[in-house]
């Protein structure tokens, strides 16, 4: 079984880290307390608010990714993979530099480098081999190498890529959310990880 994932907002939880530094730059009141989607639209409503996101974005995809989680239920579920002989691969649409990062931090080096301090890559018995990992420019570029890995199941949160007009037919859609339906009839919707392992993986 060869399965692939998408990395951000998919294996990484950025919630905390979001609201943390938009505290810190005085972006959200003292005490505020929100998920990313929250503090982007909170920005989003004030005037010069999509300048201030993408700094954020571009200072927590980089410098600030070490305050980010791993989603519950990564570890348990590449193990599973682990076990049962399959190839994973991370599959990411994820520019090399942030926007309005005057550090011009690598976020592509930056991920990698997170996932190698949780223990994903670069440790014996690892599920993930650090070459099995891929970073594309674009979502059609994203869609482009998916589908010459020819995997049987991709993982993602984004509806968007799953709706690609060359995303392939034979790979399974399973879509990471928690949001209600309506959901594209082809995908299967999973709003945890331990759901994900029992539906990939049940007998």
């Amino acid at each position: 079984m060869r399965i692939g994932i998408d990395f951000d907002n998919t294996i990484i939880c950025y919630d905390k880290v979001f609201a943390a530094v938009a505290r810190q730059r005085g972006l959200v009141p003292e005490g505020w307390e929100g998920l990313k989607t929250d503090v982007r639209d909170h920005l989003r409503s004030r005037a010069g608010g999509e300048l201030a996101w993408r700094g954020l974005q571009g200072f927590v995809y980089g410098k600030g990714i070490g305050g980010a989680e791993i989603y519950p239920g990564v570890r348990k579920f590449l193990a599973a993979c682990r076990e049962a002989g399959a190839s994973v691969y991370i599959v990411s649409h994820k520019t090399q530099f942030g926007h309005q990062d005057p550090d011009r931090v690598d976020l592509r080096e930056a991920a990698r480098g997170w996932l190698r301090t949780a223990g994903l890559t670069d440790t014996a018995g690892a599920a993930l081999a650090a070459g099995n990992i891929y970073f594309e420019d674009t979502l059609a570029a994203k869609v482009a190498r998916l589908a010459s890995l020819g995997l049987d199941i991709f993982i993602d949160d984004l509806v968007d890529v799953f709706e690609q007009p060359h995303f392939p037919k034979a790979t399974r859609s399973i879509l990471f959310t928690q949001s209600r339906p309506p959901h594209p009839a082809h995908c299967e919707p999973f709003a945890t990880w331990a759901d994900i392992c029992r539906g990939v993986f049940a007998a």
